[in-house]
């Protein structure tokens, strides 16, 4: 907040500063927000001036045998890598947060090295992995690669709550005769269940917007919803893809609201825990 006693100076510094941030912010927002009129345009083309208005595009999406089947694709994936992620990287930054080893850090940056290899190496190394044993063309294969990617992002969350988690209440727990597992399920896990949720989150986004890997190993019959809109785009670019995009924005903005809503709920446990 600009203060009354600020100098010409700071008030130059206070207002161009704005500026640039709300600059910043139009750079990023404006490409995104203009896909949304276009998916509602009447004409086969993807132009301004609009030609109209049309649910048209959507009502293709939905009654489309080929965009329907990349959307039950991706929801077959993307929960089941969500699952797998969330239980192996909750499991390994409980480990990592109470345990005290040699080759500690070692371990937990080969745990987050997914989040900075590049996506086009994991997809040729999994292939090459999952070529010779048959698997390259399975939902197996697709939903074992994006659980890995999705594990970084659940460790790096269920790691911060943990790093504020109150120790005694496990301990309280033990000495009232609760074994480790019970201690975790009641105590631990409702205490961690944000930044849990906020994890699973970021990793199902993650494999549901996954496409370099899923052009490596998903076959014909497994692709996905971002593999099939990168298709449409090479081949044949239809107002139904901006249609498609619109849908999966509004879907962004949910998790968004709903990561939000986790962070003051955990801040609020964290305050009441205190």
């Amino acid at each position: 907040m600009l203060q009354p006693y600020a100098t010409p100076v700071e008030r130059i510094w206070y207002w161009a500063f704005r500026i640039l941030c709300t600059l910043v912010v139009l750079f990023l927002i404006l490409p995104i927000l203009v896909i949304v009129p276009l998916s509602f345009n009447g004409g086969s083309f993807l132009v301004y001036p609009l030609q109209g208005f049309s649910l048209r595009w959507y009502q293709d999406f939905f009654t489309s045998a080929e965009w329907m089947r990349s959307l039950k694709n991706s929801m077959i994936v993307a929960p089941a890598a969500t699952l797998v992620a969330m239980t192996l990287g909750t499991m390994a930054a409980v480990g990592l947060t109470r345990a005290e080893f040699r080759f500690k850090s070692l371990l937990m940056s080969t745990l987050i090295s997914p989040m900075v290899v590049p996506v086009v190496i994991v997809g040729v190394a999994t292939y090459l992995f999952f070529a010779p044993l048959g698997m390259s063309n399975s939902y197996l294969s697709l939903i074992l690669v994006h659980a890995a990617l999705g594990v970084p992002f659940v460790i790096i969350t269920v790691t911060a709550t943990l790093q504020s988690f109150n120790r005694n209440l496990t301990r309280a727990a033990a000495s009232l005769g609760a074994d480790p597992l019970t201690t975790f399920f009641k105590v631990t896990l409702p205490l961690i269940a944000p930044g849990v949720i906020s994890g699973a989150l970021f990793a199902f986004a993650t494999s549901f917007d996954e496409v370099v890997v899923t052009l490596f190993l998903a076959g014909p019959q497994q692709a996905t919803l971002p593999r099939q809109m990168f298709g449409g785009i090479r081949e044949n670019i239809s107002p139904t893809i901006a249609a498609v995009a619109t849908i999966l924005i509004a879907f962004s903005v949910v998790m968004l609201l709903t990561l939000e809503w986790l962070r003051g709920r955990s801040e609020k446990l964290r305050t009441t825990a205190e």
